[in-house]
């Protein structure tokens, strides 16, 4: 029976979701706790011997507990196409709904302590005609963590989403800031900014990195608030 779970959203698409999902299933498991990865949209994926394969859902597969589960129930919905999910589907002839997630989410709480879920774009990206991203977290029904890009904008974009999370009434348990570039201009100055006005705790700030590390990205992760522990590490900056 899980312990929990969590949905990674971001204040944008291509901010590091995937990175920090992952990096919190690294985290999880390094605490002794079994965590299963899920990508249940994903558009731009590849064709490969047993189909189309979201690059996303695999690396978060091979970060969490073994053995994997079936690729499937970790990304119900492969897309082809670079492209808006609801577009992508669409062009495919296929109708993405919450409960086809739905079950193939329940499958894999079975089989772990946490469930850390990424959700496709940001907050308010489509699905189908009627429901958005924001409608799938909802129906999952797990507290929210909110990646930041830190980029030029980055300040609106977390302020927005997170109240607009909060607005659709969804827990934010944290935010996580990940540096972009290898020099951005006033991090430490957004990063303060964020943290006077999100109500919400600063789980980590991400380096940033040529390539994908870990365990460099699990170290940063403070997994405290998340586990409603006492005493509370303070993130490590880089």
């Amino acid at each position: 029976m899980t312990r929990g779970g969590f949905f990674v959203t971001g204040t944008d698409t291509g901010i590091g979701k995937t990175w920090c999902a992952a990096a919190l299933l690294t985290a999880l498991r390094r605490r002794g706790h079994s965590a299963l990865g899920m990508k249940p949209v994903a558009s731009g994926c590849l064709e490969g011997p047993d189909g189309l394969r979201s690059e996303d859902a695999l690396l978060l597969m091979r970060h969490g507990t073994a053995p994997a589960p079936p690729y499937e129930r970790v990304n119900p919905y492969a897309l082809a196409e670079p492209i808006a999910p609801h577009l992508a589907a669409r062009r495919e002839g296929v109708e993405i709904r919450l409960a086809t997630i739905l079950a193939a989410a329940n499958g894999l709480r079975e089989c772990a302590d946490f469930v850390v879920v990424e959700g496709v774009g940001g907050w308010r990206v489509p699905l189908n005609v009627r429901e958005t991203v924001a409608d799938l977290a909802h129906a999952l029904a797990l507290p929210v963590i909110l990646v930041v890009g830190l980029r030029l904008g980055c300040l609106n974009h977390a302020l927005l989403s997170a109240e607009a999370i909060r607005r659709d009434g969804l827990r934010l348990a944290g935010w996580i800031a990940n540096r972009m570039e290898a020099r951005t201009a006033c991090a430490e100055e957004n990063i303060a900014s964020l943290r006077e006005r999100l109500a919400a705790p600063l789980l980590g700030v991400m380096p940033h990195l040529g390539a994908f590390d870990a365990d460099r990205l699990a170290e940063r992760i403070d997994l405290a608030p998340l586990l409603n522990e006492g005493t509370r590490a303070r993130p490590t900056r880089s």
